[in-house]
């Protein structure tokens, strides 16, 4: 069992900068990689990155490729999301997932994914 809890979401203007945080309980958190997804008012979850279990791998969007960079710490069962040059196209709850796949373009489904978080806001005001 994987507990998954985001945090670091908020109110910004568009042009700013946010990091979300994943925080994970267990000491098997280096076995599934991660990702984060994204869901706007009367849309469906979409996926935003994915990395790897070690950190070596990982995919992006095409909407935030260039300005959004996933990283992990394994030691502090961290998974963090840089949003830079935020739009506000990227408001959204985002969700964080941990996922025991090992293959990267599977981890942009959102059914490929064990455990999920609660989710924290994102809203960038234009």
């Amino acid at each position: 069992q994987v507990q998954l809890v985001e945090s670091g979401g908020g109110l910004v203007q568009a042009g700013d900068s946010l990091r979300l945080s994943c925080a994970a309980s267990g000491r098997t958190f280096v076995s599934y990689a991660m990702g984060w997804f994204r869901q706007a008012p009367g849309k469906e979850r979409e996926f935003v990155t994915a990395i790897s279990w070690s950190g070596g791998s990982t995919s992006y969007a095409d909407s935030v490729k260039g300005r959004f960079t996933v990283s992990r710490d394994n030691a502090k069962n961290t998974v963090y999301l840089q949003m830079n040059s935020l739009k506000p196209e990227d408001t959204a709850v985002y969700y964080c997932g941990a996922s025991k796949i090992a293959t990267m373009i599977l981890l942009s489904r959102w059914n490929t994914y064990d455990y999920w978080g609660q989710g924290t806001q994102v809203t960038v005001s234009s």
